[in-house]
């Protein structure tokens, strides 16, 4: 089993990074192909090693930036207070045949919860300490069965390898920008193209923003590997909702980057100012336009609702 999950680990991570790979080679060639011999293959060398190099890094000195950020202090095995918690990790971890990450506490209010981790990390689950006293047990055991869906699914490395897309277009057509006009054989077109690179980009980073959407989805639907789970979730993330802070015109987002938001149970910045109760039955039965969540890295708190509700016991 663990040869296989090993495996399967494997093959997530080298598929982003294929992915990554042959887009960026495709465009190489095409800057080439438009450029001529202005664009240096050193050049162009340059800006994918600069990126994978940032890409790798934050990869595997992320969760010790998270840690910092979050305040986090791992729960240690017979912890007068928090032994519960390893107790429900490890029962969950046990109904999906997994190995129990390492759980920290995260020493802020808002009711979150996260999986992250890296090769050098480990793999690691954090709960924060608004989450404790907004939910009940069964509450937080359901949460915590969504975020062993992640690290199951090998999420955190494969938004990173695609994260790689976009980075490329982007710093490729920074560069074209400002050092492709010198060709005078390219009849003007060197600054739609890099303008185009440019906004490629951007539309990749909203094609990752749909793809960590089903990521939550999928993760939701691990509620179900314990009893009760798919309600209980649902419960929980009417709460979190209900508790967080509303959006008004003009407030800024939350202020963590914007991937540690990727990691997150629930989106920090959905409040609604309703009761959980209320927010609950409105959910179950509101019709949701599929541009609602276009530009948000969680799918809209109905949709999740909804699909709950298809797979409960």
């Amino acid at each position: 089993m663990e040869f296989y999950s090993a495996k399967i680990r494997l093959a997530s991570i080298l598929s982003g990074i294929a992915i990554a790979g042959i887009f960026t080679l495709i465009v190489l060639g095409l800057a080439r192909y438009f450029y001529g011999n202005s664009l240096s293959i050193g050049l162009l060398s340059l800006i994918l090693i600069f990126v994978l190099f940032i890409d790798i890094l934050q990869f595997l000195i992320g969760p010790y930036l998270i840690g910092r950020t979050f305040r986090t202090k791992e729960i240690s095995n017979g912890d007068p207070q928090y032994q519960w918690i390893l107790d429900d990790v490890t029962e969950v971890c046990a109904s999906n045949s997994q190995k129990v990450p390492r759980v920290y506490l995260a020493a802020v209010p808002f009711p979150n919860a996260f999986a992250y981790g890296s090769p050098i990390a480990g793999r690691r689950l954090a709960i924060t300490i608004g989450l404790l006293q907004l939910l009940d047990r069964d509450e937080i055991k359901a949460v915590i069965a969504h975020e062993i869906g992640h690290l199951k699914h090998h999420d955190v490395a494969l938004l990173m390898a695609i994260g790689l897309i976009p980075m490329v277009m982007f710093y490729l057509g920074y560069t074209l920008l400002f050092t492709g006009g010198n060709n005078r054989n390219n009849n003007g077109y060197s600054f739609l193209i890099a303008i185009g690179l440019i906004v490629v980009s951007f539309v990749f980073n909203i094609m990752i923003l749909g793809v960590n959407r089903m990521r939550e989805s999928y993760a939701d639907m691990n509620s179900a590997t314990i009893p009760g789970g798919p309600e209980k979730l649902q419960t929980a993330l009417a709460k979190i909702v209900s508790a967080s802070p509303q959006k008004t015109r003009g407030r800024r987002r939350s202020s963590q980057s914007s991937f540690t938001n990727l990691l997150l149970f629930a989106d920090p910045n959905a409040g609604q100012g309703k009761d959980y109760h209320s927010l609950l039955n409105e959910w179950k039965s509101a019709k949701v336009s599929i541009f609602s969540s276009l530009f948000s890295d969680h799918p809209h708190p109905a949709r999740r609702i909804q699909s709950l509700e298809r797979i409960k016991q």
